[in-house]
């Protein structure tokens, strides 16, 4: 290693700490990139098409709010009343897939979404789903 440091540096140097100027903070800028806003919204006792039309409005709403992340709470369908209907799926929650499927089919909304994925435990797990919104230009 060269332990001579040459003029130039040593010039420039001084011109750093006699500046009054102070550097950006990179820390700073993480921080404010960790900020995101997340809204939780629980579907229990919605209908099909009460919780279609309320998740409609709920990813206008974020968009337009800036909302980064919205979980939505369907619950696993285990206290569903399907099986009073023989035509639909005991084992299957209704809103638990439906919803994201309405989702998935309606072009309008997806323009606005980066992506639906399945939540973490501590949000829900099986039992609800994260929908990653799109950034508002």
């Amino acid at each position: 290693m060269n332990n001579k440091i040459s003029d130039k540096d040593k010039k420039d140097w001084d011109n750093f700490l006699s500046n009054d100027e102070s550097l950006p903070s990179k820390d700073d800028k993480i921080e404010e990139r960790k900020i995101k806003k997340t809204y939780t919204f629980d579907l229990h006792g919605y209908s099909l098409d009460e919780a279609n039309k309320k998740i409609t409005d709920l990813i206008f709403n974020a968009h337009n709010n800036k909302v980064n992340r919205l979980i939505i709470v369907t619950g696993k369908g285990i206290h569903s009343q399907n099986k009073k209907n023989p035509y639909v799926s005991k084992d299957l929650g209704i809103l638990k897939y439906s919803v994201p499927e309405f989702i998935k089919n309606n072009k309008e909304l997806m323009s606005l979404i980066n992506s639906i994925q399945d939540a973490e435990i501590e949000d829900g797990g099986s039992g609800a789903f994260y929908i990653n919104l799109k950034k508002k230009l």
